[in-house]
């Protein structure tokens, strides 16, 4: 193996894993305020296509003039299958879902159904054999999932909840296809941001504003404010990079695994930003689901060799 190159100081740096990992905890730190933000938003002055709107509007706005010039029209015909399942589809999939069911779902089914989605496709793939680690990794997070969840999920409920769920694991799923396509093209992560933001940004605000029922002229400036820069910054730009990132640094399966955490830190967020309580039950789910992303997020001896 070779050695890490010393920086001027005499300090290593950091290897790729560790980079990986780091982008990684990044993107759980984004994704566990995208739950609280997003469910803000679909139930109060916005609509799913509203916040989509205001998604791809600013991140294409910043994204295009960039990527015009840094990707060839030629490489162009990716760029749009990313957008596909990592951009539009994923996104109006979950605000959509938000409508109908509360975050604490979107933490089970859209953060745990990515990992299980992205196991399930390289499991029947060509000749894949799925390591035992990663097997008893996804049942450990799946597990505290279910716990973390168990309280709302099977509480007396709205009839109409259940497809949101539906919608969050549709959600999960072209989330996985993405990771999964940037990890076979090798596609650099900032290119990949840059064009889903632009196709999006082209394809969808049409759309929107000839034909998708909108409420967003009734939104105060300070939502506007709030959803713009979460939704259009770090969540379209800075989360998705992130993750494209620790996708090609450490794997498809331990960044996908790493996402199972996503629930536990919103639970802890939630208990220490807004004094919401945790049961012994969601505190028994934390531990297990911790211990089932670490376990996941390991590097493969393939990846260390």
């Amino acid at each position: 193996m070779q050695s890490q190159p010393a920086s001027p100081s005499g300090h290593r740096g950091l290897s790729d894993i560790q980079k990986g990992t780091l982008a990684g905890v990044i993107v759980v730190l984004c994704w566990s305020g995208f739950n609280i933000v997003s469910r803000f938003g679909s139930t109060g002055s916005f609509t799913p296509f509203d916040l989509a709107a205001l998604r791809y509007s600013i991140s294409g706005l910043i994204a295009l003039p960039l990527f015009l010039t840094r990707v060839a029209v030629r490489d162009w015909p990716r760029y749009m299958v990313l957008t596909l399942f990592g951009g539009l589809g994923y996104a109006l999939l979950v605000y959509s879902g938000f409508s109908f069911a509360p975050s604490a779902h979107a933490g089970v089914f859209v953060n745990g159904g990515i990992p299980f989605w992205t196991v399930i496709i390289l499991g029947v793939g060509a000749g894949f054999r799925i390591p035992r680690m990663v097997l008893i990794a996804l049942l450990l997070s799946t597990c505290g999932l279910l716990l973390i969840a168990s309280e709302s999920l099977f509480a007396p409920r709205h009839g109409t909840e259940w497809i949101g769920d539906v919608l969050f694991l549709s959600a999960a799923l072209t989330w996985a296809i993405f990771g999964l396509l940037m990890r076979s093209w090798q596609i650099q992560p900032k290119l990949a941001v840059l064009g889903i933001a632009s196709f999006a940004a082209v394809s969808y605000m049409p759309v929107y504003l000839l034909w998708l029922p909108k409420t967003i002229g009734n939104a105060s400036w300070g939502d506007l404010l709030l959803q713009g820069s979460y939704q259009g910054v770090i969540a379209a730009l800075l989360a998705a990079g992130m993750y494209s990132y620790a996708n090609q640094k450490i794997g498809a399966s331990q960044a996908s695994m790493m996402l199972a955490l996503v629930p536990a830190v919103s639970a802890i967020g939630a208990f220490f930003l807004l004094g919401e309580s945790i049961s012994l039950t969601v505190a028994l789910g934390i531990v297990v689901v911790s211990a089932g992303a670490a376990l996941g997020a390991l590097p493969s001896r393939e990846a260390v060799r």
